[in-house]
């Protein structure tokens, strides 16, 4: 081909300069083209490989649309009509599979195989070609630089004949390499253009070649059916359009009304609390204890159904039971200095569950519903009724009106006086009085404009601390186990019964009998409610100390004694009927609310432990007062005996102290106080 510079093979024996020169030119065409040539390779290699995975991924297309049919969409319903669209869409797409499947082989054998021989053969034969040239060039220039120190004075026949020998052999080597060096450099202009222009003659074959192909299946038929297909997705946009605007105006909408909600703890005026509900649910934090001290809490979704308490975790498909809370107590507790904390305990007393709440309203919302559902309102025809006028019930009986008291004094007769108050002895009470007691009313039990008490300040001790003060033992550490600090021992100290339990205080309320243990459970049900309503939801833990003379609360940390209550005025105590953790006791008092002399307060409790114990406690204590002339052997028997377990009986544990029993504790004070004074 003219126009095309060569290297002149007849100088490669003399080795010109002008000759390497030359060939230096031609060995930078040769570098140029082997790096154009390698990004020419790469560009095809990956239209070559997207061919290929076009080819796999139409036929893939046109295998999934054949398998719609047999596909079970959770919302999809039998779309015959979508089937076998998809049907003849498949069809169509496997036939272009088929065009490219033959494309692919096209382009494989008419452009990649001419690069790729011209890559990895003729290129690489310049390159090897190159290499042999220079080791060959060297050695002819270490042979010649030998042949030059050969010495003249000292000749050596047979060194000089190795030397020229090798000057013989090397110098032909690199004139032979040399030759066929330059014919390869000067062939190679020959097959750069070959290398370029047959791979693209190719690749435009193989694209006209699959064009007609297209052309012979695309008839006018198939131009019909995706008309048709083409109005159909038209009609579907517009219908998705106008839904997704009238869904954006929802989500516009409650944008708006819902920004108050994103705070955890919503104003409450402006979401007041839905005290009448029986049926919630929403995510609390569960409370799971881990070891002795430590527990984690894990957040769950609770709802109600029914009488039962589900959740469900976030992923799982059904919700399981969590508890049955018909007939359950629920009250707000403190709990590892958590807020919204709540405690629902079942109606036998054997499982109980720590809630927490996200914000004040779910959390006094939650209680309210477990209350309403425990009462069974939501088995009746219109439960958020009921549920409200029972709760107005409630609210009225632990906030007194001027017109409910009215009520109860137009009641009273007039000039009425407190009767005194006749017991039975404690032998044969358990029980015994509850069935004529069940029919009086409510202002029987509990004075109707009492209010009630949530915390530990009580007039009980006022004499006391009066006169702790004038003795100057007020605010004394009391030991709660006995042990003696100093010389003096103080009459709790000399106590043979020392029994020590940790409780809660709940409330106290003053009430209008002391002679049967239902006016406890009312004062439990009252000072429950209370909470419930009026949202008073901390307890202040104590330690209850039970003496032969004394019941003492004691602060935990400080061992302060908050409160004394005399063993002889404590005339009634007993344990609830079905959470056996509340019990309460009612202490006979002087200067009461009443307009006899004596009145009577009710003192509620929540321990760790069963209160029927702590009953059992506070009943061998009194049996030691009475009998405290005995012996030590005959008291020791009787904590002996104590700490056999007592059978409870169907009604709970209470007791009921005669009034002869009373009074002769009281007239043992007073005697003791006269021959103080003489």
């Amino acid at each position: 081909m003219p126009g095309i510079d060569k290297l002149p093979i007849e100088e490669t024996l003399e080795d010109s300069p002008q000759t390497r020169s030359l060939l230096g030119v031609f060995e930078e065409d040769a570098t140029a083209i082997s790096n154009y040539m390698n990004q020419l390779y790469q560009a095809m290699h990956r239209i070559y490989d997207a061919q290929n995975e076009l080819s796999a991924a139409t036929h893939l297309t046109s295998k999934l649309l054949k398998e719609y049919e047999k596909q079970r969409f959770p919302l999809g319903g039998d779309d015959e009509v979508m089937s076998s669209t998809l049907q003849q869409f498949s069809k169509v797409i496997d036939e272009l599979s088929s065009c490219h499947a033959v494309l692919s082989t096209q382009l494989a054998d008419a452009m990649m195989f001419p690069i790729t021989q011209f890559k990895e053969r003729d290129l690489k034969e310049i390159l090897t070609l190159k290499e042999v040239f220079q080791i060959a060039s060297n050695d002819h220039d270490a042979a010649i630089n030998r042949y030059s120190r050969l010495s003249k004075k000292r000749e050596n026949d047979k060194v000089k004949y190795e030397v020229t020998e090798d000057v013989y052999t090397s110098r032909k080597k690199q004139h032979q390499t040399m030759m066929h060096y330059f014919c390869a450099l000067n062939t190679l202009q020959y097959k750069k253009k070959i290398a370029l222009l047959e791979p693209l003659l190719g690749y435009m074959q193989a694209q006209i070649s699959f064009f007609k192909m297209g052309s012979e299946n695309l008839n006018d038929q198939l131009e019909e059916f995706l008309t048709n297909i083409g109005t159909s997705v038209q009609n579907v946009r517009r219908e998705m359009d106008s839904d997704v605007e009238t869904m954006q105006q929802t989500i516009e909408d409650l944008e708006v009304a819902s920004d108050p909600l994103y705070v955890p703890d919503p104003d409450p005026t402006k979401f007041p609390v839905h005290r009448n509900l029986t049926r919630k649910a929403g995510y609390l934090n569960a409370r799971n204890k881990t070891g002795l001290v430590s527990s984690t809490w894990d957040r769950q979704f609770y709802f109600t159904q029914g009488g039962n308490l589900m959740s469900q975790a976030r992923g799982d498909v059904a919700g399981g039971l969590a508890m049955d809370i018909d007939n359950c107590s629920v009250m707000a507790v403190d709990c590892e200095d958590r807020r919204y904390c709540f405690q629902i305990t079942s109606f036998d007393g054997k499982k109980s569950s720590i809630l927490q709440a996200e914000s004040k309203k779910d959390h006094e919302e939650w209680i309210c519903t477990i209350n309403n559902i425990s009462k069974q309102i939501y088995l009746s025809e219109n439960p958020e009724e009921i549920a409200a006028r029972v709760n107005q019930s409630a609210l009225e009986a632990v906030t007194p009106s001027p017109s409910f008291q009215q009520r109860h004094e137009s009641l009273r007769p007039a000039g009425q006086s407190r009767p005194p108050t006749a017991r039975t002895s404690s032998s044969g009470s358990l029980g015994s009085e509850s069935t004529n007691l069940a029919a009086l009313s409510l202002d029987s039990l509990v004075a109707p404009d009492t209010p009630i008490q949530f915390d530990i300040i009580s007039p009980v001790c006022e004499d006391q601390s009066g006169q702790a003060k004038a003795s100057g033992q007020g605010g004394r550490r009391t030991n709660p186990f006995g042990e003696s600090g100093g010389g003096t021992k103080s009459e709790t100290e000399e106590s043979i019964l020392h029994q020590l339990f940790i409780v809660r205080f709940l409330g106290s309320m003053e009430v209008k009998s002391d002679d049967n243990p239902d006016v406890v459970y009312e004062t439990m049900r009252q000072i429950l409610a209370a909470r419930a309503i009026h949202n008073i939801f901390r307890m202040t833990e104590s330690h209850l100390l039970v003496t032969c003379d004394c019941l003492k609360l004691i602060d935990p940390q400080t061992q302060v004694t908050r409160l004394t209550f005399p063993l002889p005025s404590v005339v009634l105590y007993a344990a609830h009927q079905e959470n056996k953790r509340l019990f309460g006791f009612v202490l006979r008092t002087s200067g009461g609310r009443s307009e006899s002399n004596l009145s009577s307060v009710c003192y509620i409790f929540e321990s760790n432990n069963e209160g029927e114990k702590i009953c059992d406690s506070v009943g061998l204590a009194k049996q030691i007062a009475l009998h405290a002339e005995l012996d030590l052997e005959e008291q020791s028997r009787l904590i002996a005996a104590s700490s056999r377990p007592n059978q409870a009986s169907s009604e709970g544990q209470f007791v009921v102290l005669s009034s002869s029993q009373s009074e002769e504790s009281d007239l043992g004070e007073e005697g003791k106080k006269r021959e103080s004074e003489a």
